[in-house]
């Protein structure tokens, strides 16, 4: 496992939030949208709403904007129909990328990535060229120093996977999307509040990336991230930090 990658890499994609905190409300917006219309409006019946409504808390989006994406996703307010694509790729060293799109106009958004793509030194691939990469699972992950024993015992006794001890002290939870809501809850009861808590794609391995190629991993990806059209960027590269750093 990467030295410091995952708490490295988590600080960084935070940083980047706040610092673009008009883009990520977009984003969230979106996904709020698409839920509604997919699972219906109401949260407490459709799990992936309930998720981007709490993104979307932690992301301080005003609650009028909220309630008129929900209601444009039932069907009640106009406004554009997005579809939802992923696009499978490649970065430095052959790591693997896949950036999840919410778009109104597929051909733009293709062209926008392929571009981010090639323009940082990696290319866009065929689908399912990367995905077996990646494995479809909810994530929980706590900051150093939190105590692995009661993560453990509160995880599996809530209907978790597998509990991680990474070597920089984060302490990583895995457990099966539809297992989101129950371990979550379970954690909450046990008062443990981890930095990270969503479904996702996480690497089965890692592309571990440091000096000069770790740097243009970073842009490829914040470039990515920067695309209106893109929701999420997965990768299985592991940017470690600089010594000192």
């Amino acid at each position: 496992m990467a030295g410091h990658s995952k708490w490295a890499n988590i600080q960084h994609r935070k940083n980047r939030q706040d610092a673009k905190r008009g883009s990520l409300w977009t984003k969230i917006i979106r996904e709020v949208t698409v839920a509604a219309r997919d699972g219906g409006p109401d949260p407490d019946m459709n799990p992936r709403l309930r998720l981007a409504l709490d993104k979307a808390r932690l992301g301080n989006v005003p609650k009028d904007k909220l309630t008129n994406a929900i209601q444009r996703g039932a069907g009640k307010l106009e406004g554009a129909s997005y579809e939802e694509i992923r696009y499978e790729g490649y970065g430095i060293g052959g790591a693997a990328v896949m950036i999840d799109c919410m778009t109104d106009n597929r051909t733009r958004t293709v062209a926008e990535v392929r571009h981010a793509l090639t323009k940082h030194g990696g290319n866009l691939g065929t689908d399912g060229s990367v995905a077996f990469n990646f494995k479809h699972c909810g994530q929980f992950l706590f900051a150093p120093g939190a105590s692995e024993d009661k993560v453990m015992e509160a995880a599996l006794e809530a209907g978790a996977e597998d509990v991680v001890a990474n070597e920089d002290g984060t302490v990583e939870v895995i457990c099966a999307p539809a297992d989101f809501e129950a371990v979550r809850a379970g954690l909450e009861q046990a008062g443990l509040k981890p930095e990270v808590a969503e479904v996702t794609m996480k690497a089965l391995s890692e592309t571990v990336l440091t000096g000069d190629d770790a740097d243009r991993m970073q842009k490829l990806l914040d470039a990515l991230d920067d695309l209106d059209d893109v929701q999420q960027v997965y990768t299985t590269a592991a940017i470690e930090e600089q010594a000192g750093g």
